[in-house]
């Protein structure tokens, strides 16, 4: 049953996440935390999105606007080192503004989650408005942008709305838009993953999970990237503009947490 309910979600989240350039790790990481520990779960989830962010850079590198890229990247590179740094040294304790239970389950709100959160909550109104919708950021955002996403996502995790939310404010062209943020996010994934401390055995361990989890995740880029060509930019806004309301709601919420 592990395999089935693995395989099922890396593919739905793969296919979803190549529309919306984020939520792969959202969706998957709860599903591995039923099966196997926190930690471990954090750790297949890190290498799944990791090597799936990879893979989908191979199907669509020809359309990566370069300058752009470097331009979002490198800022959101080097950011990303101090949030992950950052994160070895904060106790998270100290962080709860507010814990809850739902059934047996406890959740917490910290001020990052509120913070992330009603970021991504802002650019979702943005989107699904439309008179809003065709607004554009000045290039001047950029830096800033890349900075932002890369902290974030070095201390939570939480860089794939940000970093959608700023490139869909530029007015890309959609297949500039999916390749772009799927460079990026290579560059993020790698400077986080280099400061988390992993332990391999726990990786090595649970090496049949993690190999199917990583089949199904390619094969959902594949077909998305195939559905993709057919779909408009209209429709890709629209996309994730919902996407980024709901998982803003659940961010804030603690529902969906590191």
């Amino acid at each position: 049953m592990i395999y089935v309910v693995i395989s099922l979600t890396a593919l739905a989240a793969s296919f979803l996440t190549f529309f919306s350039g984020f939520g792969l790790g959202t969706i998957l990481m709860p599903v591995f935390a039923l099966f196997v520990n926190l930690p471990t779960a954090i750790a297949l989830t890190a290498v799944v999105h990791l090597l799936n962010n990879v893979f989908k850079l191979a199907l669509v590198y020809k359309a990566i606007n370069y300058k752009l890229a470097l331009k979002f990247g490198v800022p959101a590179l080097i950011a990303s080192f101090v949030g992950a740094s950052l994160l070895n040294f904060i106790n998270d304790e100290h962080l709860i503004l507010l814990q809850y239970q739902l059934g047996e389950k406890t959740f917490f709100i910290n001020w990052q989650g509120l913070l992330i959160g009603f970021i991504v909550f802002i650019f979702s109104i943005v989107e699904l408005n439309p008179k809003l919708s065709n607004l554009s950021f000045n290039t001047k955002w950029i830096i800033s942008g890349g900075l932002l996403t890369g902290f974030f996502g070095g201390l939570s995790g939480h860089q794939g709305a940000l970093r959608s939310a700023f490139l869909l404010r530029l007015n890309l062209d959609k297949t500039v838009f999916i390749a772009t943020g799927v460079a990026i996010a290579c560059l993020v994934d790698v400077a986080r993953l280099s400061v988390y401390s992993y332990n391999f055995k726990t990786l090595s361990d649970n090496y049949l999970i993690l190999i199917v989890a990583i089949a199904s995740a390619f094969s959902g880029a594949i077909i998305g990237n195939n559905v993709f060509k057919k779909t408009s930019i209209h429709f890709l806004k629209y996309t994730v503009g919902v996407f980024m309301l709901v998982v803003s709601l659940l961010i804030m919420g603690g529902i969906i947490n590191k």
